[in-house]
């Protein structure tokens, strides 16, 4: 009977320890870094802004609290966002110089390494959708153009005419660029140094297993030519997750976010320096990014749901959520 007590103690012991170690699920967003300013943005827009990072963390959270994977929920987290106006994503991309909206995104697997990302799309709804399906329903890892457009419809998702994108407020954000820019020239560094390279949203997640996910959707710069892509579907730079290390999404200015392999660097710096993740972000987002001449900001979870969301611009719109609570940011640090 002790022998048998014991046993059923020892078994007690061991259920209650695989209960306990379950990861501390966890959802952090941003919906872009920029020239966000008390001065510009009015009480209303405020509070509009709080409800829909609300709105998209609690569907985040939503999936991980019944024990869905991280993948899934920086997916659903994202979608809220690409479906609102209010930010630089889907329905509320940006204009290129043409007048159309080429739409970007990118999702990375923190447990597999895998990735999957689009460029230059014009049809897709949800381009992180899109994303999603070619690391899972394709040997690639980032397709563009039409034939991004194309694969998307063979996967059957969601599809709409580019004019579905429209804004009156980012048309006439392009009419100011462009009228900005045939005075100083396209390529001027002075055009680079402008409002239009701002606005990305994305979102990194840790699930009940201990996976992390990291996403990135963006509509682009504002008045872009030649198929220029930034660093939202680049994995590495605007987006990069690697389980027991940490998961990031990025938002900024994408030339100098791929030239400095962003997302990559602050989870090299966790994994082979030791660094926690708020140490990691801020030597890269406040150092090496500005110092090279660069501006934005990236949300990082770590392996543990540790969170840290530095920017160097103004403003930042971002928010997480947890088993202690909900927040949602637009300046300052909590």
């Amino acid at each position: 009977m002790n022998t048998l007590l014991r046993c059923l103690l020892l078994a007690g012991v061991a259920f209650g320890a695989q209960a306990n170690s379950k990861a501390p699920i966890t959802i952090a967003i941003h919906g872009g870094a920029g020239t966000i300013t008390r001065a510009n943005l009015g009480p209303e827009q405020e509070k509009a802004y709080h409800a829909k990072l609300q709105q998209a963390l609690d569907a985040g959270y939503a999936v991980l609290d019944k024990g869905g994977p991280a993948l899934e929920a920086v997916q659903a987290a994202i979608k809220v966002m690409e479906d609102s106006p209010l930010f630089n994503a889907g329905l509320g991309a940006v204009y290129t110089w043409d007048g159309e909206h080429e739409l970007d995104a990118s999702i990375m697997d923190g447990k597999t390494l895998n990735a999957g990302a689009v460029a230059g799309v014009k049809t897709v709804k949800h381009p992180i959708e899109a994303a999603y399906r070619v690391m899972t329903q394709s040997p690639h890892v980032m397709l563009s153009g039409q034939g991004a457009d194309d694969f998307a419809k063979e996967q059957g998702l969601a599809l709409v005419d580019n004019h579905y994108f429209d804004t009156e407020f980012r048309k006439k954000a392009l009419d100011k660029a462009k009228e900005q820019i045939k005075l100083s020239g396209y390529q001027a560094r002075n055009y680079l140094a402008g409002d239009y390279k701002y606005g990305t949203v994305g979102a990194v997640a840790l699930d009940a297993d201990g996976n992390l996910a990291a996403a990135t959707s963006t509509g682009g710069m504002t008045a872009k030519r030649y198929g220029r892509i930034g660093d939202s579907p680049v994995i590495g730079a605007g987006t990069y997750a690697e389980n027991g290390v940490c998961a990031v999404s990025a938002t900024g200015h994408g030339e100098y976010f791929i030239r400095l392999n962003i997302a990559a660097d602050i989870c090299a710096r966790v994994r082979y320096q030791g660094k926690d993740v708020k140490t990691a972000a801020d030597e890269v987002i406040h150092g090496r990014l500005q110092q090279l001449g660069g501006t934005g900001g990236v949300i990082v979870l770590g392996a543990d749901g540790s969170i840290t969301q530095p920017f160097n611009t103004e403003g930042m719109y971002r928010g997480y959520r947890n088993s202690a609570g909900s927040k949602t940011l637009i300046y300052g640090n909590p």
